[in-house]
């Protein structure tokens, strides 16, 4: 399965403030995980699928700022999507492991908001998606 562009840009920069688009865990362009946790995918690999995209989100702020994650003033916010079973209650527990990623990589400056939320689909059948926003300073290809 092909993953093809949607009419969307992968992440917007405007006056500081950079917005991410929804990454899912894609590795080689496929999801490394599929259908609902718990039934499909376990939550040990929604965890793993949520930490890739936060990993993938940072390969985006990475484009953005030049290579320069230094740039990063903030992370402001995460917004972590699950799909999950109709009796299956806790995707703010998956998500933690993208609020993890970043916590780790940018210390205080991780702290962010977020919402976590169980979904009945997700694009391609991933079982994780993770869209983020940040502040960044300018750099030498913002002059």
């Amino acid at each position: 399965m092909a993953i093809t562009p949607g009419l969307y840009l992968p992440y917007r920069h405007h006056d500081g403030l950079l917005i991410v688009s929804g990454q899912l865990p894609l590795v080689n362009g496929k999801p490394i995980f599929t259908g609902a946790v718990p039934g499909n995918t376990s939550e040990d690999q929604a965890r793993e699928a949520a930490e890739l995209c936060a990993l993938n989100i940072l390969g985006w702020v990475s484009h953005a700022c030049g290579g320069d994650l230094s740039r990063v003033r903030s992370c402001l916010r995460l917004g972590g999507f699950v799909v999950t079973d109709a009796d299956y209650f806790n995707a703010p527990a998956i998500i933690n492991a993208a609020s993890m990623v970043m916590n780790e990589l940018f210390g205080e400056d991780g702290a962010h908001a977020r919402v976590a939320m169980g979904v009945a689909s997700l694009p391609f059948n991933a079982c994780v998606e993770v869209e983020a926003m940040f502040t960044i300073s300018a750099g030498d290809a913002d002059a």
